[in-house]
């Protein structure tokens, strides 16, 4: 399957939910939001949230600082 992750084509072996792309991509634990076609999908739902060909992913990591 074919998607493009933050700006880039990105090939996924099979279907994937956005948790499993998260930790493929050893960003489980961290602080990130996602986005699916231009929605934010709230980390609650990213376990059941299915990924399909053609989606646009953008991943952003919180950075804290002071």
């Amino acid at each position: 399957m074919q998607i493009q992750l933050n700006g880039e084509p990105s090939q996924l072996d099979g279907e994937q939910t956005l948790a499993q792309l998260v930790e493929s991509l050893g960003l489980a634990g961290r602080r990130i939001a996602i986005e699916v076609n231009e929605e934010i999908v709230p980390r609650s739902l990213h376990a059941q949230t299915r990924l399909n060909d053609g989606d646009s992913v953008e991943i952003v990591h919180a950075i804290g600082g002071g």
